[in-house]
């Protein structure tokens, strides 16, 4: 609805503010009137009207007040010549606007987060936790970003396909966390918010499309087809997590392993790697191996070596521990985790202390890995990872 809207203020912050207007206007026509049959549609209509309303009080302000005209949003012919334009350019209007947001007046952590808030409809706490940050912090940052924008007048201007290339990493990046935000929904009862990954899915496709010749689109599309394989079989009927090694195999999807795996091939060969490239290639071997145990932990693990060169993060690193736990056994990966216990962007990461947690047990240190799992549960919100977490528990 957002992105329908922009289309029409060219600019955001209208935008944002027309969209909330016809939420407001819902509450009480749908009190009034009952629910429409299709109130997404509705919504989009009434947002649209308001943005057209907005429109044309600026209009009118300008014809009176002519130093202040701006030629931007001088009048519908020109409006509509634009949309006609930027349609061509990406012809899909959720695409379009993320890489309009992804502006490079803008720093990169910045476009992407503003964009998840914006476009993708993350909320703001699962956008300061994909960024291994506070909300408060992640929310100055947001607000920071759209102030940079009103006061540099930065207009809603879809980028010439000279000027995609430089956008697409921001690009990228924001499909990514919006997979990895629904993936594993860091609150609530379910383990996926399939709404959100479905939606990241259908942007890579369409990303691949627009841009085929980008390795890196082909590896993001790849990653998220090699992962989307495994959606069926993540919790049982009852909604509980399964582990890896507990999940059925065969009921895992074979076309997308093998579209990812096409893919993998094609970006491999077509030059070095990028870092969704390599994400690829791992996800891609623990799917195509014939079990847990079987899994190739030494090439995994030497895609990760290759991965944190490319991408030095903390939270490569850790998931890298897990692979070195299979190679050389859980002592060697705790010595690594432990070091990581001292690195400040991890101190709030679920993950880490549940990671140990499942070493020190692998090693009988079962008290020492009763306190991780706790520590573990205090960091979660979802529901099927806080009974994950509490079945370990003595």
């Amino acid at each position: 609805m957002l992105a329908a809207t922009v289309r029409v203020t060219r600019d955001i912050d209208t935008a944002e503010e027309v969209v909330q207007d016809a939420y407001v206007q819902a509450l009480t026509s749908w009190a009034r009137d009952g629910v429409p049959d299709r109130p997404a549609a509705w919504l989009t209509t009434v947002a649209r009207r308001n943005a057209l309303n907005v429109l044309r009080r600026q209009r009118t302000l300008q014809a009176k007040l002519p130093l202040l005209l701006d030629p931007a949003v001088d009048g519908d012919d020109a409006g509509s010549t634009a949309a006609e334009a930027d349609a061509a350019t990406i012809p899909d209007d959720r695409l379009r606007l993320i890489f309009t947001c992804c502006h490079p007046a803008l720093s990169e952590e910045a476009r992407v987060a503003l964009t998840l808030r914006l476009v993708c409809g993350v909320a703001t706490p699962d956008v300061a936790h994909a960024f291994l940050v506070s909300e408060p912090t992640m929310a100055a940052r947001i607000t920071r970003a759209k102030k940079k924008i009103a006061t540099a007048r930065i207009r809603y201007a879809v980028p010439a396909p000279a000027e995609l290339p430089a956008r697409l990493e921001a690009v990228l990046t924001v499909i990514h966390l919006l997979y990895a935000t629904g993936h594993t929904a860091r609150s609530g009862a379910d383990l996926v918010r399939e709404e959100l990954t479905d939606r990241a899915l259908e942007l890579a496709r369409m990303l691949h499309r627009l841009l085929p010749a980008e390795r890196e689109a082909a590896g993001l599309l790849a990653l998220l087809l090699a992962h989307h394989a495994r959606r069926a079989t993540r919790t049982d009927d009852d909604g509980r997590l399964l582990r890896l090694e507990e999940q059925d195999r065969s009921a895992w999807d074979g076309e997308l392993i093998a579209e990812a795996d096409r893919l993998i091939v094609g970006a491999l060969t077509a030059g070095p790697p990028g870092r969704f490239t390599l994400q690829a290639a791992i996800a891609a071997l623990h799917a195509q191996a014939p079990s847990y145990a079987a899994t190739d932990w030494p090439q995994i693990r030497t895609l990760y070596d290759a991965l944190l060169r490319v991408w030095p993060s903390p939270v490569v690193a850790l998931n890298r521990a897990v692979a070195v736990s299979m190679v050389d056994g859980p002592a060697a990966a705790l010595a690594e985790v432990e070091a990581l216990e001292r690195d400040a962007r991890l101190a709030g990461y679920r993950y880490l202390p549940a990671t140990k947690a499942d070493l020190l047990q692998r090693l009988g240190r079962h008290a020492e890995a009763a306190d991780a799992y706790r520590a573990a549960l205090e960091l979660t919100g979802n529901a099927a990872e806080q009974e994950f977490l509490r079945a370990q528990l003595p």
